[in-house]
């Protein structure tokens, strides 16, 4: 069986982390004692990657730009310990109005300002949130390798980035690419057909899938894929959450979900899908359950 405890590498980099990511898109917004113990309990059930990107908390009045941020960045100064324990993950490149921006100043002006809220030395991985059509591959991908020459990132990556773009940019920067993060889910599951998952595996790109719950659609447990996910659930004795994550889990890109509860128990729930094995009918019968044609 897989286990929990056992670690995923990043792309040909060093870092290795959780089977499952912990996500801190709705991070922001509360107070310090809590916001430790949800990435203390992520951490504990072995959530090692913390995904956050300095638009988190944007629109949220009681957060703002880099609210995210700079709310990890209290939790580790208050806890410095958990930095040892934890691979941190932070997103550039939106700036609201624009929106998208991924020239070489802005990114490394976005990487910097990541860094000051987060309080730390390095950023573990730093990634493009979302691609800028007005940026040239080459440009872009110098731009990274320099966050990394200069000790900004250890790591670098791209997210939401179509098949073609995450060709190009690969094209142009081989072995620099350590991730790539599409939405990746029994309900967004076209990512298995577009061309990503197969790049990401032909160049040793780690998938991080987010929204793998479908945005809450996990919720509709009485569709054709909730009475299957039911069923598959009960076989194994855990919940459907930890089935719709070993799904994920499963396929040979070796894909890391990013889960966005803030909720302890469901941060504990989630963790258990590492725990799942799910035979080969059992993965494709989900598949077919979306509607998703087999030949």
């Amino acid at each position: 069986m897989t286990s929990r405890n056992a670690l995923r590498q990043l792309g040909n980099t060093d870092l290795r982390v959780g089977n499952i990511s912990f996500g801190c898109w709705r991070f922001a917004g509360t107070d310090l004692a809590p916001a430790t113990a949800k990435i203390d309990a992520a951490l504990s059930y072995g959530m090692t990657l913390i995904d956050t990107a300095d638009i988190y908390g944007y629109g949220d009045p009681t957060g703002g730009f880099g609210a995210s941020e700079t709310l990890l960045g209290k939790v580790l100064r208050g806890a410095p310990s958990l930095r040892a324990e934890m691979v941190i993950a932070t997103k550039g490149g939106i700036q609201p109005g624009v929106p998208y921006d991924s020239s070489r100043n802005y990114l490394l002006d976005a990487c910097d300002a990541s860094l000051s809220r987060l309080g730390i030395d390095t950023i573990d991985l730093y990634q493009i949130h979302r691609p800028d059509l007005m940026a040239h591959p080459a440009e872009v991908a110098a731009t990274l390798a320099e966050i990394v020459e200069s000790g900004r990132a250890r790591a670098v990556g791209v997210s939401n980035y179509t098949a073609s773009q995450f060709a190009a940019i690969v094209q142009s920067s081989p072995g620099l690419i350590a991730t790539t993060q599409p939405e990746l889910s029994l309900w967004h599951y076209e990512t298995i057909d577009d061309g990503v998952l197969d790049l990401a595996i032909q160049h040793k790109a780690t998938p991080l899938a987010w929204s793998p719950l479908g945005r809450g659609a996990i919720a509709d447990t009485e569709s054709p894929l909730g009475v299957a996910l039911s069923a598959v659930a009960a076989v194994h004795e855990v919940s459907t959450t930890a089935i719709a994550l070993a799904w994920i889990l499963h396929h040979p890109s070796r894909p890391i979900p990013i889960i966005g509860t803030q909720n302890i128990e469901r941060i504990r729930d989630a963790a258990t899908a590492a725990d799942v094995k799910l035979a080969r009918s059992e993965w494709y019968g989900l598949l077919a359950a979306t509607g998703r044609p087999l030949p």
